[in-house]
């Protein structure tokens, strides 16, 4: 009936989980609905910029067309007007030429040809003025200035030094008269282009200069005079030969400019600039600002051609103006935006209608699961009431079934969410060493039934708080855990839990010594007994004491490093194997173990119950969490699933808390005790040892009782030196039973061989014991108690209270002040009853608290509430006299004989519901 009833629990705490489960994805799907409108909220905006952006792009584009055909248009029409000039500059030369040296006289004097050039001065637009400049020679030079009566003067208008030839102006424009008796050839780039001129028999240009009375910007256009004609490619020897003189022309570049943009001033004012780039370095500017004014982002440069080869020019335009806001670009963008916007709004609208429907559909599941589990409780309160065994096998049938049922429906909806891929992981610090010991206690009543060893181990290189899903690593090792004990009759399940790599590397070296022949593991697979948790063959040879060991001694031997190591990696990879020597996996069933539903043959079912579906959903669980599952199975020897799994490691200061809010999980007050460990399979007697270290014992272990009688003999000897005695003895009852009683005996006499030190407490380990043992036991020395396995460390920790046989010894060991939380007091002892001790004890604490008034305590010792112990009563007498003479002598309740668990927790509960966690 205690069965059922726990299993009942455990049922109805994996229905809350399933349906919180499923709330939980509620939650979620809604989450991620939002999500999926933020993204597509986000990508609205992304689409609607790109809309912007190309239909921005597209109006830059056609403002940068307008601005190449504007310019383009500006610079050919300056080209062509330039170009006319210099043909009726070309065609003057002409006409010197002809009228003034192939005549003879000369029809041209100063006269004529200022009239001339007056009259036609229409057809040369862009030119201030025309000069002709006569090519003299040093010795002409007397002779020059004394028939035209004036001397040759430099472009300072300072008598000329002398020079090998010179070019005074003797015909001129009236608008430029001023240059008359000038010589070209003063100044040093005006000789340059003059020479350059007769040299090519082209027009030559100077470079930007300011012009005379003017103070514009520049140039002068030069082409050279013959007088005679030239032969068809003349040679530039002969060029220079029959060069007479030079005609120019000044062009008011500035003016020029200003005028032609004045003729083609349109909509879109722009600003221009012409240069000459003849020194690409040194940019000269003949018409412009270098202000940074207007749109200096989009520019265009036009090439201009002006008849020179030598010289280069450009023209660069940009608006004046910055580009105007693309509101049809933004308006568009925005309209487009409100649009997505509205259809995502919709969508996300309809998808939470969705959503609605299926939490309406989850909470109708969810009220007819908890029918389906109320009607198992009804179940439960049947069996409390008075039934025939006819009518209690058919409750106990109904609830089976009920339970299974719910157990099943809780598998296939967690199977159907990991094929959806809608399980999600929680992330969340947790102890792993209380979960596989709930795990354990989940398992504990069938394993003693049975008679097998139910153990756990984990390494002390695996950190005690991790970052990862309780839920589902309990649900997976509650399923492997599960499978082992439906499938094993007798021997051992041993969980372990180790970190990964150490574990790879100590399985490796061991698989390659056993290959290699060696001689421990050849005698261990021919020996009878194998060094196992329970002395049975395991299915994997490595899983041995001799495997075991040398993890152990890694683990502890590599502290050091630990410390050093915990804090250089975020993540864990533990390695997690569960070993039974149950009926094992047929070969021929072994590939299908994780298909889903399927079981070894179709009596497996029959015979054993369960659906096939555990393994399956363990194995997702697994790779969900980052690792892999594999097994090793034996017909008739048993199984090992193995698995890893991949958890982060815990801030330290979340470490810190969460060892504080499980701080009363395990008492501090065992820590440096010491103990001894009897037990000849050393596997065992490790995982012994390791629950006791849990508590802060220090254990030590020995193969046989007869070892054990030598180190106490060996601590007899040195009582008066340094050397402690156990505090406590620990006999595994294999070793108890194996024909040592005498050694036994010897050492529960050694408090009555007139020995000075106390007697360390006497414990039995046992999976199962009769009550025949249980006599013979008590007569042994065994007389405080016996721990049932699985082992603990919470048990081991409840087992190793202390127990006082008397309410004297009782009232000794509760003077003020003390440690202990609670009293349970039997009423009938020797020496003292429980109503005396009662009554002296609160006495004892009244006294006290008056005391506590005046604000400490005889010893210095403050407390902060008043002493109060709460008293329950031990008997099997309930009826109401009694109580009430309970009540009266100041005890607190009482549990009535024989006990149950859940009466016990219901009588302790209420005095620690408020408790606060200590700090120490």
């Amino acid at each position: 009936m205690g069965e059922k009833r726990q299993g009942f629990h455990m049922v109805a705490v994996r229905v809350n989980e399933q349906l919180g489960a499923k709330r939980k994805y509620s939650v979620i799907h809604k989450a991620s609905n939002r999500r999926i409108l933020g993204f597509w909220i986000m990508l609205m905006l992304f689409f609607s910029k790109q809309i912007y952006d190309y239909m921005d792009d597209e109006q830059k584009e056609r403002r940068k067309e307008v601005l190449v055909s504007m310019c383009d248009q500006r610079a050919r029409m300056l080209q062509d007007q330039f170009s006319v000039s210099v043909n009726h500059v070309h065609a003057l030369a002409i006409l010197v030429s002809t009228f003034h040296y192939y005549k003879n006289p000369s029809a041209i004097d100063q006269e004529t040809f200022a009239g001339y050039t007056a009259r036609t001065a229409f057809e040369r637009p862009l030119l201030n003025g025309v000069a002709y400049a006569q090519r003299i020679l040093n010795s002409e030079r007397e002779e020059f200035e004394r028939q035209h009566g004036w001397t040759i003067r430099t472009m300072e208008k300072e008598p000329s030094p002398i020079r090998d030839e010179y070019a005074p102006v003797i015909f001129s424009q009236e608008t430029v008269s001023y240059i008359e008796s000038l010589d070209m050839m003063s100044g040093e780039e005006d000789r340059e282009n003059i020479l350059r001129a007769r040299a090519t028999g082209k027009a030559v240009l100077t470079s930007p200069f300011r012009l005379l009375n003017s103070n514009h910007l520049g140039v002068v256009l030069t082409f050279p005079v013959y007088n005679s004609k030239l032969p068809h490619n003349p040679t530039v020897e002969e060029r220079i030969e029959a060069t007479a003189g030079y005609l120019g022309g000044a062009f008011d570049v500035e003016s020029l400019v200003e005028n032609l943009l004045g003729q083609l001033a349109g909509n879109q004012a722009i600003v221009v600039n012409v240069y000459d780039i003849t020194n690409s370095s040194d940019p000269l500017i003949m018409y412009g600002h270098h202000s940074q004014d207007g749109d200096m982002s989009l520019k265009h440069v036009s090439r201009l051609d002006f008849g020179d080869p030598y010289r280069k020019h450009e023209m660069i335009c940009r608006y004046l103006q910055m580009a105007p806001t693309s509101w049809i670009a933004l308006t568009t963008a925005f309209f487009v935006f409100v649009i997505g916007f509205l259809v995502g709004y919709m969508i996300y609208g309809a998808a939470i209608h969705i959503v609605k429907v299926e939490d309406d559909f989850h909470k109708m599941q969810e009220l007819k699961v908890r029918a389906e589990a109320a009607d198992v409780a009804k179940s439960q309160l049947l069996l409390d009431t008075e039934l025939s065994s006819t009518q209690r096998d058919y409750a106990q049938t109904a609830q089976a079934c009920g339970e299974a049922l719910i157990t099943l429906i809780n598998e296939v909806l967690d199977r159907a969410k990991i094929e959806a891929g809608k399980l999600e992981l929680e992330a969340v610090p947790f102890d792993l060493r209380s979960i596989l010991d709930d795990v354990l206690s989940l398992f504990s009543e069938k394993s003693r039934q049975k008679g097998v060893e139910l153990a756990v181990f984990v390494s002390d290189k695996v950190p005690e708080i991790v970052v990862g899903d309780p839920g589902r690593f309990r649900q997976v090792i509650t399923n492997l855990v599960g499978n082992s004990v439906k499938f094993t009759e007798q021997g051992h399940i041993f969980v372990q839990v180790h970190l990964a790599a150490q574990a790879k590397s100590v399985m490796d070296v061991k698989t390659e010594t056993c290959l290699n022949g060696d001689s421990e593991c050849i005698a261990q697979s021919c020996a009878r007994q194998f060094n196992t948790l329970s002395g049975k063959q395991a299915a994997d040879d490595r899983s041995s004491w001799e495997t075991f060991k040398h993890l152990d001694d890694e683990f502890r031997y590599d502290a050091s490093s630990n410390m050093l190591n915990d804090n250089a990696h975020q993540s864990v990879t533990l390695m997690v194997c569960v070993e039974d020597t149950g009926i094992g996996i047929p070969e021929q069933a072994q590939k299908r173990v994780f298909t889903p539903f399927m079981q070894a043959d179709s009596s497996t079912s029959r015979n054993y119950g369960g659906t096939g579906i555990g393994l399956s959903i363990s194995k997702c669980l697994v790779e969900l969490m980052g690792g892999q599952m594999n097994f090793t199975s034996r017909p008739q020897i048993g199984s090992t699933f193995s698995f890893t799994v991949e958890f982060r490691r815990c801030e330290k200061s979340a470490v810190i808390d969460l060892k504080k809010s499980l701080s009363d999980d395990l008492p501090t007050a065992f820590k440096g005790l010491k103990a001894l460990v009897v037990d000849g399979k050393p596997v065992r007697a490790a995982v012994t040892r390791y629950h006791l270290k849990r508590l802060g014992i220090q254990a030590e272990a020995v193969s046989s009782i007869r070892t054990a009688v030598a180190v106490f003999g060996k601590y007899g000897s040195l009582i008066s030196k340094s050397e402690k005695l156990p505090d406590m003895f620990l006999v595994e009852k294999d070793s108890w039973i194996s024909g040592e009683e005498d050694s036994i005996m010897q050492i529960s006499n050694w408090g009555q061989n007139g020995h000075s030190y106390k007697m360390p407490k006497m414990i039995l380990l046992a999976t199962n014991i009769t009550v025949a043992e249980t006599e013979k036991a008590k007569a042994a020395g065994f007389a405080d108690t016996v721990i049932m396995k699985p082992l603990r460390a919470s048990m081991a920790a409840a087992c190793l209270q202390q127990c006082a046989e008397s309410g004297q010894e009782a009232l000794k060991w509760l003077q003020l002040p003390h440690e202990f939380d609670a009293c349970f007091m039997d009423i009938q002892m020797p020496e003292m009853d429980g109503f005396e001790a009662t009554r002296l004890i609160r006495e004892m604490e009244n006294k006290a608290n008056t005391q506590m008034n005046g604000g400490c305590m005889a010893d210095g010792t403050t407390k902060k509430n008043e002493w109060h112990i709460p008293i329950l009563a031990m008997t099997a007498d309930v009826i109401h006299a009694t109580l009430d003479k309970c009540l009266k002598c100041g005890m607190d309740g009482y549990v009535s004989k024989p006990f149950q668990e859940k009466s016990l927790y219901q009588a302790v509960a209420k005095f620690f519901e408020s408790k606060p966690v200590s700090n120490s």
